[in-house]
């Protein structure tokens, strides 16, 4: 989901690191709602995991170039229902910075883009979670239907993200290049339910994980 060097170029860059600054905000607004219910030591520990998984999905997993982007299994919705939201946040910000600081500097200057990419969809994760999962329902319990709606919701958010961004720097002339990269992401909106359950399913075989810190109180609750 790389918004790739040269489609949004000059002064247009700015509003990539707006988006990604009010995000940033958002994602701290999170992270004290985490640190007052689980501690520091908590939040940095699930951080360090999520930004460990991050680093993964981009620099380790494979990736193909479809369309105006690149097409990653990038994991949003499992890293919400393991991790909590402002873990999640915190893990994809940092995996991103730490990748292009590392071995993809020519992507810094699309950093804010991607991180708005990355972010914004994960807090409509977290959105619908709250619409569609009963309160009295722990995570590990989840039906197949209600974590396609969770990836639905990232995946989605992420085209229509890369979309925009898109249209922003080239205009109509980006539209094939568009449908393209949405089709191809349509697979990973079908396969990520599958790793979410199977996720869910360690977890729910891992009972000692409860209460640990290392994972979000919803998990089992």
């Amino acid at each position: 989901m790389h918004i790739e060097e040269g489609v949004v170029t000059g002064a247009k860059l700015i509003l990539g690191y707006a988006t990604a600054a009010t995000a940033g905000l958002y994602a701290l607004r999170l992270a004290a709602q985490a640190l007052r219910a689980q501690g520091g030591a908590s939040l940095a520990a699930r951080g360090a995991l999520a930004t460990a998984a991050t680093f993964v999905f981009f620099q380790v997993l494979p990736a193909a170039p479809v369309g105006v982007s690149e097409v990653h299994l990038i994991l949003g919705s499992t890293l919400f229902l393991i991790l909590g939201a402002a873990p999640a946040a915190i893990g994809l910000a940092l995996g991103l910075l730490i990748q292009g600081l590392f071995f993809a500097p020519f992507d810094l200057p699309q950093y804010g883009m991607n991180v708005t990419t990355l972010l914004v969809p994960l807090f409509a994760v977290a959105a619908v979670a709250r619409r569609t999962i009963a309160p009295g329902t722990a995570y590990v319990d989840l039906r197949y239907g209600q974590a396609l709606a969770l990836s639905a919701a990232y995946q989605g958010g992420i085209v229509a993200w890369v979309a925009f961004w898109a249209f922003y720097g080239q205009g109509a002339g980006a539209t094939a290049g568009i449908l393209s990269f949405g089709a191809a992401y349509l697979l990973v909106i079908v396969v990520e339910p599958l790793v979410d359950l199977a996720v869910l399913a360690g977890a729910k075989a891992a009972r000692g994980l409860r209460g640990s810190g290392l994972v979000t109180p919803r998990l089992y609750a």
